[in-house]
């Protein structure tokens, strides 16, 4: 009876620890005084990861009681699901990507996630429409009729592709669109199979210094009236300009527009809880500039610039403290 009652004991105790455990882990949730939270980024090899390493040490140091560590992930739409599934607290995100998710369009379409609330954004991802000199491409409308790669199917990137050439009046129909990443198609432009590619990213971007290296690239401009028309229907764009030299042999500025990386959490965070994590965050820039380039673009006068979804309680505070 003596051995029985101690394994019920034990049993118990082990079960204790393992609820414990999982208290201890993601969600926000608090474990022995400490708020456990999980800041889902993107590849090593991306911008998203040494800025998530730099959110985790600003919070860890300054905010008393937090524990934040940062996860490397598949990016935008993994991390809306780990967010969904409460396997993480707060996510790096494009605003495009979190628009489609909380709308239920596009890659989200019948898997709708009304909770994703918007921290702030950070700052520009740039559509880059890139072509060599020789195929007489100086306009979207040129594109008609040409080999164009559009991104890799059910990307961020192929929708921006689909978005920009609809407000010109272009659809797949009028092109041979081509279903590549943009490595892929940065060597079929090399390789002169393709005409032109869309990409989506901070510029200057490697693979098109590479491919300026060795062919004499150039980049589309978008006029004022399909940048009106673009953002009326999709209001998560912003406008941007490529600034001349930025890759060499294009000496003019190029008018374009960007869709922002962004930082989402769950409405079921709780308002002092998020207000904490972007005050903190906006009081400690340098050391986000220190992490990666892209720190130098974030500014909090700039903080709702394409905010595509109803921003948390809690950055709602902070935004209306600083008057924006």
């Amino acid at each position: 009876m003596f051995k029985k009652t101690i394994a019920l004991i034990t049993i118990a105790l082990l079960l204790t620890a393992a609820i414990a455990g999982c208290a201890g882990k993601s969600g926000g949730q608090q474990a022995g005084g400490q708020k456990f939270i999980t800041i889902a980024t993107g590849g090593t090899a991306g911008t998203y990861f040494p800025l998530g390493g730099a959110l985790a040490d600003i919070w860890n140091k300054n905010i008393k009681g937090v524990n934040a560590t940062a996860q490397s992930t598949g990016a935008s739409v993994a991390n809306v699901n780990l967010l969904r599934d409460g396997k993480a607290d707060v996510i790096f995100v494009q605003n495009d990507i979190a628009y489609y998710a909380a709308n239920g369009t596009e890659m989200f379409k019948d898997n709708k996630y009304e909770d994703i609330k918007g921290l702030t954004t950070l700052y520009p991802e740039t559509i880059q429409i890139v072509t060599l000199a020789g195929k007489n491409i100086k306009s979207v409308a040129d594109l008609k009729g040409k080999k164009v790669a559009v991104g890799a199917a059910g990307s961020g990137a192929e929708a921006n592709a689909r978005q920009i050439l609809e407000a010109a009046g272009i659809t797949y129909n009028d092109i041979s669109a081509q279903y590549l990443s943009f490595a892929e198609a940065a060597n079929n432009l090399k390789d002169g199979n393709i005409d032109a590619a869309f990409l989506t990213a901070g510029f200057p971007t490697a693979a098109v210094q590479d491919i300026a290296a060795s062919k004499k690239i150039e980049l589309i401009s978008l006029d004022d009236a399909l940048v009106s028309k673009l953002m009326e229907k999709y209001p998560y764009y912003t406008k941007i300009v490529i600034p001349a030299n930025t890759y060499s042999g294009v000496d003019h500025d190029v008018n374009t527009v960007a869709v922002k990386a962004m930082l989402a959490v769950s409405s079921k965070m709780d308002e002092e809880t998020a207000y904490n994590l972007v005050k903190t965050m906006y009081a400690n820039l340098d050391r986000l500039k220190a992490a990666h380039k892209a720190g130098e673009q974030i500014k909090q006068e700039t903080g709702k610039e394409g905010m595509s979804i109803p921003l948390h309680p809690g950055a709602e505070k902070f935004f209306k403290e600083i008057g924006k």
